[in-house]
């Protein structure tokens, strides 16, 4: 077993209670998919990093699927894992373990008869394969857990499939969640039956905290799906943890890269299709900014949307990045000021701009809401990066509007930094009616 599950097997075993779950929701797909079921099946007795996945799943995905036409329910009763439980359903999870062996027979039989699957983290840890050989050697091809990765850590992954429907509209590499990482006995390149769709890429290395257990080299694959087989497998859902004070440190559903990837996956598995690419749905402006439109701001590093904190509406509320959702809280007007600069309007109070607290100049000052009173503080010069794409120049301090160490996580509050033409400083403006 990974050396941190044996120094945490004490605190697993007196029952450690989940912390509170960040809330994030799902992007909506536009294009409408006929509705179906999905039935999660988890444990949650074991290791509070996973306890608290199982935690995060259970707020995440039902808001993800209403969003995303469909319907998601988890239980730990593993018995409904027969033909007549899953009868319903048109995809099933394991989030945290395996099936008991009463019910393996049934849960091999339904995917053999063309059930849908999706696995995540520790459903595929075993050190003993034989033990269940259809699974953990056949149908995930994978063998037994060979090393895992410490601390849990966000890394980039290589799309290595960009054709399959899973991967729909990512780009060529992606931001995940923070995770701690698996690798495996068996070597997935060499099994033809299994298309491997991400990877570690090479920029992550060394991938872990720990000198004793780092990926400093090689190839490490993160999801694959068996052909043989309507299955997918995620290596993550191993949430960040304080296991002093048992609180969650990350959420497994942070990225919306990945998220888009889980998305995507679902719907092929239910056989629904794909839904565009989203956030936004529309294209974003390519011509002149106009002066009356308002637009969602998005972030190219995250897909996330520039949002003011809790809709709020009053001088002094937070400019944050948060999955976008269309409010008025996400809408923002530019209008002219002089020498090409621009006032940035929120919809939800119009005499609300965008403005760099205490008329700062230094890298990070935080960005809010004030009412416009023609400071430089209050001025952006949007310069075009072409494709839709912008970024925002402060008039006081020259600084670029940014989303601090490129986070992918919903809350994050803007700041300004020294320009450095990364993606976490790049936006484009989709004009909404």
């Amino acid at each position: 077993m990974p050396r941190k599950f044996m120094k945490r097997s004490l605190a697993a075993l007196v029952g450690i209670t989940v912390a509170a779950s960040v809330g994030l929701t799902a992007s909506p797909a536009t294009s409408a998919v006929a509705p179906f079921k999905v039935l999660a099946f988890y444990n949650g007795t074991w290791d509070a990093a996973h306890i608290d996945f199982d935690k995060d799943a259970r707020e995440w995905f039902p808001t993800a699927a209403a969003q995303n036409g469909f319907t998601w329910e988890a239980t730990t009763d593993w018995s409904r894992l027969s033909a007549s439980g899953l009868a319903q359903y048109k995809v099933i999870m394991f989030l945290d373990d395996a099936p008991p062996a009463s019910q393996r027979a049934a849960f091999q039989t339904y995917l053999q008869n063309g059930g849908a699957w999706m696995g995540f983290h520790v459903s595929a840890f075993t050190t003993d394969p034989n033990s269940w050989s259809w699974y953990y050697n056949t149908l995930l091809g994978s063998g037994a857990f060979q090393t895992n990765t410490w601390g849990p850590t966000a890394e980039t992954l290589k799309i290595e499939d960009r054709n399959h429907p899973s991967t729909a509209g990512l780009p060529a590499t992606i931001q995940s969640s923070v995770s701690e990482w698996y690798s495996w006995s068996r070597d997935l390149r060499q099994n033809p039956d299994i298309d491997i769709l991400a990877s570690i890429d090479n920029s992550s290395f060394p991938v872990g905290t720990d000198p004793n257990q780092q990926w400093r080299s090689g190839f490490y694959p993160i999801m694959w799906t068996n052909t043989r087989y309507k299955m997918l497998y995620a290596n993550f859902g191993h949430n960040g943890m304080n296991y002093a004070t048992n609180t969650r440190t990350s959420s497994t559903f942070a990225s919306a890269q990945q998220n888009q990837w889980l998305i995507n996956g679902l719907l092929w598995l239910a056989g629904a299709g794909t839904p565009p690419t989203t956030p936004p749905t529309t294209p974003p402006t390519t011509g002149p900014i106009s002066p009356t439109t308002w637009y969602t701001v998005v972030n190219k590093s995250s897909g996330k949307c520039v949002d003011a904190r809790a809709a709020g509406t009053t001088s002094g509320t937070a400019i944050q990045q948060y999955t976008c959702n269309a409010t008025n809280a996400q809408q923002y007007q530019f209008a002219p000021t002089s020498g090409g600069y621009v006032r940035v309007n929120n919809r939800g109070n119009s005499a609300q701009a965008l403005d760099v607290t205490n008329v700062s100049t230094a890298d990070n000052a935080p960005i809010q809401t004030w009412t416009y009173g023609g400071g430089n503080n209050q001025q952006w010069q949007p310069v075009s990066e072409g494709d839709g794409y912008y970024h925002f120049v402060n008039r006081n301090s020259g600084k670029c509007l940014d989303v601090p160490a490129a986070s992918t996580a919903n809350s994050v509050q803007l700041v300004q930094y020294t320009c450095n033409g990364t993606a976490a400083q790049s936006y484009r403006l989709v004009a909404q009616s």
